[in-house]
């Protein structure tokens, strides 16, 4: 099995343009890496199939400071992003966007929401439960997850292709980028928003139904 190696600026840029090329179709696009491998037939030919990528198994403590997995996502589409919260910058508008499509899909058990702090150092348990609570989410369906660093930088830009790093020159001490990422009920990618645009953020709220009806018996 190969999988296809990219830098991520690339890689952005191509789901930027699948995303926005799906506009009129009913099924959203599968993003990320892709791999091929050799499938046997039940006649005895052989096929080439494509493997894409998928979120692994992690394990991370949330708001409550309860370990949460995958198996808090199963058989749900969820959103998820990465942030810290005293950034200053950008997250106070995704966080805010992102509420907006919480309220609409509230108690809604097909849909979850997932926020990884970057801050290691700071954004403990109990510091998420309080920023949850000033944003006005209460219970599970949105989940505040801390990790360690090299976990949680790890799966941000191996898995869900986000930039997020370190960065002593910058005001806030933290750098990443404000993609909110659309994961399918098979763990896939199927697409990626800026947080902060409008106009993204309308297309994701469009998405949410057309993923939804992909799983409608």
């Amino acid at each position: 099995m190969k999988y296809s190696t990219q830098p991520l600026s690339i890689l952005f840029c191509a789901v930027l343009l699948l995303v926005s090329s799906c506009k009129n179709n009913k099924k959203l696009p599968i993003l990320g890496e892709r791999a091929t491998e050799t499938v046997k037939n039940e006649d005895g030919t052989t096929r080439i199939d494509s493997v894409y990528q998928t979120i692994p198994a992690f394990k991370f403590l949330n708001q409550d400071s309860i370990y949460i997995t995958n198996d808090k996502f199963k058989d749900k589409i969820y959103i998820a992003d990465f942030f810290f919260t005293s950034c200053s910058s950008i997250c106070p508008i995704m966080h805010r966007n992102l509420k907006t499509i919480f309220d609409q899909y509230k108690d809604n058990k097909e849909v979850g929401f997932l926020s990884h702090t970057i801050d290691f150092k700071y954004d403990k348990p109990s510091v998420l439960k309080k920023y949850a609570q000033k944003l006005g989410v209460y219970g599970d369906q949105w989940q505040f997850v801390y990790g360690p660093k090299e976990e949680v930088y790890g799966i941000a830009e191996k898995n869900y292709l986000v930039a997020v790093m370190e960065d002593k020159n910058d005001k806030d001490g933290y750098v990443h980028q404000g993609w909110l990422v659309l994961i399918d009920k098979d763990k896939r990618i199927r697409g990626a928003y800026d947080g902060t645009n409008p106009e993204a953020i309308a297309k994701l709220i469009k998405d949410i139904p057309v993923l939804l009806a992909e799983y409608k018996k």
